[in-house]
């Protein structure tokens, strides 16, 4: 698959169904967490319009530590329930955020982002990480990307 030449739809109809069969294709046959999300991220950096970050909190013990990512350095710890990766988190919720910085207790990793989307992961019903993208516009993420990055979650919790 050669993803750096693709041009990807804009539509989220169109576009989550074709992600999820590629998140699948590099994902598939592989064992190794790290490289799997590694691999996740850089493809949804490709994939998604208008974003800025793309990437991983992982759990250990009550926070959320950096995993793989696309993107400007980012805090590398987030205590369970703070900011909106750890009100995922600590909710089991996704958190859909239309401008971050009305958000209670935003923590700002990168003072460009201004809307976050953030889905937990779970392995055997406990929340165990977030996907967390960003973007540098308010509003990015609508209830269609929401619904269709949600299609991609099975594919990643299969992967921790």
């Amino acid at each position: 698959m050669h993803t750096e030449s693709m041009i990807y739809p804009t539509d989220p109809k169109s576009l989550y169904p074709l992600l999820r069969l590629q998140l699948q294709a590099v994902t598939e046959d592989v064992t190794d967490t790290i490289a799997n999300l590694a691999n996740a991220s850089a493809l949804m950096n490709l994939a998604l319009r208008d974003i800025n970050w793309v990437g991983f909190y992982l759990r250990r013990g009550e926070k959320l530590i950096l995993g793989p990512f696309q993107g400007k350095p980012a805090c590398v710890e987030i205590h369970w329930g703070r900011g909106v990766c750890g009100t995922a988190a600590e909710t089991g919720l996704c958190q859909r955020v239309e401008d971050v910085h009305a958000f209670p207790g935003h923590i700002a990793c990168d003072s460009a982002s201004r809307s976050e989307i953030v889905l937990p992961l779970r392995k055997d019903g406990q929340v165990v990480g977030v996907l967390d993208i960003d973007s540098p516009s308010i509003a990015r993420f609508t209830p269609e990307d929401e619904a269709g990055l949600m299609t991609l979650i099975p594919i990643l919790e299969a992967i921790l």
